[in-house]
């Protein structure tokens, strides 16, 4: 139940990060949702591969490449999802940081 829940907050996360930060398009509730399922597939698969491949950048900064590449999955979930888009990378590490922000503060008041 928990699991449905978090997605649900996720799409909806998108949803207002879609409001607030110019550049970045949901379609929809249902695109929504899509995207929430897709970025939980990219963080769970590619997120770990990047970190370790670029360790010694995450050194040297004290882990804020971290957030780029937060930045750059966000942008590559809007190239596999239809109905959301991002335009730059300027949007794109704005939304992540949004999104990264709300969903670990929602989702450690939900267990």
């Amino acid at each position: 139940m928990t699991i449905i829940i978090r997605w649900i907050i996720n799409a909806l996360v998108l949803l207002g990060i879609a409001y607030i930060v110019p550049g970045i398009v949901v379609g929809s509730f249902y695109n929504a949702l899509i995207v929430a399922v897709v970025l939980a597939i990219v963080n769970i698969i590619l997120k770990p591969i990047l970190v370790l491949l670029t360790l010694p950048i995450n050194v040297m900064t004290l882990g804020l490449f971290t957030l780029v590449i937060n930045a750059l999955l966000f942008w590559f979930a809007s190239t596999v999802a239809k109905g959301f888009y991002v335009e730059g990378f300027i949007a794109a590490f704005l939304g992540s940081l949004i999104f990264t922000v709300f969903t670990s503060v929602t989702h450690k008041y939900i267990k």
